[in-house]
């Protein structure tokens, strides 16, 4: 046979024929004629309102679009702007911001409503203790106080003409006295500068440390607030082991029965696990322990480092806890979606300002300052000593 040169374009020799391509009878031509790449993107469905698709995206497991009631606003606005800008001179907290607050914006702004809210977070942006639902930052060591903190935010509170603030802090385990006096401090700051404010107090558990919880109390608030956060069986999944369900409940009951005249508040979150059994029984412990006010809201996952959302709860089971607080005889029962402990802290005060205002025909502010100083004088006689 003859040689082969190889890389060469043609090979010598005979070479056998290749074998022709098999076609199958019509495919060809089905395809010549079949649907084309616009057909494909029409489909044969009528495509999907936005609601439709966002109802469909929501019902496959482990997808994590939030459903429509849970969307919010990015917080803009000249109230917004001005509040930032003072946290940042002064080197103030809030806990609208460490926790990513979806109602900022409504809160800092004044919502529907016009009243401004704020949320000070005090003793530092870190906290002793790991919660898994919470996105402040943690360390065993954290900063020391600062010392001008308590004027600093009175001083600013004062400027910014604010109805209601909500002072909250970090655990600090790492102090003697869990921060109890810092606490104390801050708020008698705030009613010499700024004695038209209505002051909630949320607290940490000063780990049960029943004295601590009265010099809180006794300081001047109007409302003293401490989270249970979850029912009883979630407890060790949700907070940290220095926190439990038994602890906070003393907390709150002592406060009531150490001072009457103050109302205490407590928050839970849904959607982490619990059931409706456990909610209502978390309401029934509440409004045993005296507690006269309760918010409800959902869960939400801050990070992916954080604990995961069990269940998304409805507009519709919401409104049933507000109508079941109601029936339980608290004062005022907030549930909602968006809920958070102090979103819409000072409604129930200020809807009763602006009853005051209406009888008496006085500007809000007055009559909240009237409020405030008949308060402060109750404090002063009940602390005055007996002869």
């Amino acid at each position: 046979p003859a040689a082969r040169r190889y890389l060469a374009t043609e090979i010598d020799g005979d070479q056998p024929a290749r074998p022709e391509r098999r076609v199958r009878a019509g495919f060809a031509e089905r395809v010549k004629n079949g649907p084309g790449f616009g057909d494909f993107v029409q489909g044969t469905s009528p495509p999907l309102t936005p609601a439709q698709a966002l109802e469909k995206a929501a019902s496959i497991p482990g997808n994590s679009r939030l459903p429509r009631w849970l969307k919010t606003d990015i917080p803009v606005g000249a109230n917004v702007s001005r509040i930032r800008k003072t946290l940042r001179e002064l080197n103030l907290h809030t806990v609208c911001e460490e926790a990513r607050c979806p109602n900022m914006g409504e809160c800092w702004g004044g919502g529907k409503h016009g009243t401004a809210t704020a949320t000070i977070m005090i003793m530092g942006d870190t906290c002793t203790r790991g919660c898994r639902f919470c996105s402040v930052k943690t360390s065993k060591t954290p900063a020391a106080l600062d010392a001008n903190e308590p004027d600093n935010v009175a001083r600013a509170l004062a400027a910014w003409g604010l109805d209601y603030v909500v002072l909250t802090s970090v655990d600090r385990d790492d102090l003697p006295d869990f921060g109890a006096a810092h606490f104390a401090h801050t708020v008698r700051s705030i009613r010499e500068q700024a004695p038209q404010l209505m002051i909630e107090c949320l607290t940490p558990d000063f780990q049960g440390q029943l004295p601590l919880v009265e010099q809180v109390a006794d300081s001047g608030l109007d409302v003293f607030a401490h989270n249970v956060e979850t029912v009883e069986g979630l407890q060790r999944m949700v907070r940290d082991y220095r926190a439990n369900y038994k602890q906070s409940m003393s907390v709150l009951e002592h406060a009531k029965r150490h001072k009457p005249t103050l109302l205490t508040k407590s928050s839970i979150m849904l959607g982490v696990g619990e059931t409706d059994a456990e909610v209502l029984q978390t309401l029934r412990d509440l409004r045993a322990a005296g507690v006269d006010i309760v918010t409800l809201g959902q869960y939400m996952r801050p990070t992916k480092r954080h604990m995961k959302v069990h269940e998304y709860v409805t507009p519709e089971k919401f409104a049933h806890w507000e109508h079941v607080g109601k029936d339980l005889g608290f004062v005022y029962a907030a549930s909602g979606p968006l809920v958070r402990s102090s979103y819409k802290a000072g409604e129930f005060f200020i809807s009763e300002i602006l009853r005051k205002r209406a009888e008496a025909g006085k500007a809000m502010r007055n009559v909240a300052a009237e409020v405030a100083a008949q308060e402060r004088k109750r404090t002063n006689a009940e602390s005055a000593p007996t002869a």
